[in-house]
């Protein structure tokens, strides 16, 4: 999987903006608001209304990490590998 930063252009409160993360955070959340029932645009306005003076790019990284986490923590215990 690359890790190369992709930037792409969204619009949050009918204001257009430009978005650089790495392709492993836009995949995760593509999928955490698939799992939501959101867009990802509609994801990243609702992350952008909570972020208070974080910069964007990172405020949706701590969201996907903190995301993943809980997700970490819900799911059922596994045997350890062999």
């Amino acid at each position: 999987m690359s890790a190369g930063v992709l930037k792409r252009s969204v619009s949050i409160a009918r204001h257009r903006t430009s978005i650089s993360l790495e392709e492993p955070f836009w995949e995760a959340l593509r999928e955490i608001a698939q799992e939501r029932g959101l867009s990802v645009q509609a994801l990243i306005g609702e992350i952008d209304a909570g972020r208070a003076e974080q910069n964007l790019s990172s405020a949706i990284r701590v969201y996907v990490l903190d995301a993943v986490r809980s997700a970490g923590r819900s799911a059922p215990d596994r045997a350890p590998d062999a």
